[in-house]
């Protein structure tokens, strides 16, 4: 098995018990034992990250994927993540990797055999540590660092020291979160950090129960810590059919998010059947629409549709004269009437991250 690394978020409980301090979990964990993540395990009274240095997954992609819409648009993003999440999401798309633990967990009783098939497939990822990250980014000329895939929390040292070398290099930052970090986290990777788009599921306690096997709560807290700390934010809320789409639920989530900031960029992603909820059919468009006008009539400034080709609602307007700034249809961006951050025809001032537009 590849060599653990020691955590930075733990404190010490006594009789070699731990707590972990990366996501809002807090799991208290034996010795021997992973948290509910799979990937942080106590050994002998000390946490140690275990995928530290071993991607499961590496891509550039279009930052536009992560979904990023103020923030450097038509750039491109180097995303790593992990094995491992803190969730457990029934609908989750990259369950292959963000699910092994949990899985070997329920296939394997004895905790020598868990640890053996863990090991395995950790090993089976890409040896990629943070210098060699950063250095890739440099010389293909990527702006960006997206952690990403799985949630980046549970990986937090290996996060932690590429975001550091990253910023040092000139290179920006990005979280794509679950919005589970904890205090402790958030804080301190802050200095390093220079955008987030946070997953907010539902606005209901019984989904993220049922759903993720989480609470909403944290989320609702992390959203607004990550806003007062002044990097940039957009929410993504993937709509379900029948689950998280009523009328209601989606008023009180846009009314959260207009509480927090109404030029936070809300992106309504559309569902398509993955994991245990292969037998569900695919979110209708027009559910998504609804959930766009509720979005508008509630008072958010920036709404956007994704996962489904509709450039009327994949593009950025100006919100004080209608005008047409950004044409979006899929992943090809086309700046129309905007730059250094500013409507071209009002002169209204665009929240975001533009440096090059």
């Amino acid at each position: 098995m590849s060599e653990m690394k020691k955590a930075i978020l733990y404190e010490k409980l006594g009789d070699d018990k731990v707590k972990c301090l990366a996501c809002q979990h807090y799991c208290r964990i034996l010795p021997d034992r992973t948290g509910i993540c799979g990937v942080r395990r106590n050994d002998k009274g000390d946490l140690y990250l275990l995928v530290y240095g071993k991607a499961a997954a590496v891509h550039v992609d279009p930052i536009e994927k992560k979904p990023l819409y103020h923030f450097l648009p038509g750039t491109a993003a180097l995303s790593i993540g992990t094995i491992g999440c803190d969730f457990a999401c029934r609908f989750c798309q990259n369950w292959d990797i963000s699910q092994v633990p949990k899985e070997i967990k329920k296939k394997y009783q004895d905790l020598k055999e868990q640890k053996n098939q863990l090991g395995k497939i950790i090993d089976s990822g890409r040896n990629l540590l943070p210098e060699e990250i950063v250095s890739y980014a440099v010389n293909k000329n990527i702006p960006t660092i997206a952690y990403t895939y799985n949630e980046p929390a549970i990986f937090f040292e290996y996060a932690y020291d590429t975001a550091k070398l990253a910023h040092e290099a000139g290179i920006k930052n990005v979280f794509v979160s679950n919005g589970y970090e904890s205090k402790e986290a958030i804080e301190k990777i802050a200095p390093y950090l220079d955008a987030m788009n946070i997953d907010l599921k539902s606005y209901q306690e019984e989904f993220y129960l049922k759903m993720c096997q989480a609470k909403l709560a944290p989320v609702l807290e992390t959203i607004k810590r990550c806003h007062d700390l002044g990097f940039w934010l957009e929410v993504t809320t993937l709509i379900i059919s029948g689950y998280n789409d009523a009328e209601e639920e989606l008023k009180k989530l846009a009314e959260f998010l207009v509480s927090i900031d109404p030029s936070v960029p809300w992106h309504i992603s559309r569902f398509q059947p993955a994991y245990k909820m292969s037998s569900v059919p695919p979110t209708p468009v027009k559910a998504l629409h609804k959930a766009y006008n509720i979005g508008k009539d509630t008072g958010l400034l920036y709404i956007y549709v994704g996962n489904v080709l509709d450039a009327d609602h994949e593009s950025t307007y100006c919100p004080k004269c209608g005008e047409l700034l950004i044409r979006r249809s899929g992943y090809t961006v086309e700046v129309m009437s905007f730059k250094n951050g500013k409507c071209g025809k009002c002169g209204e001032k665009i929240p975001g991250v533009w440096n090059h537009v």
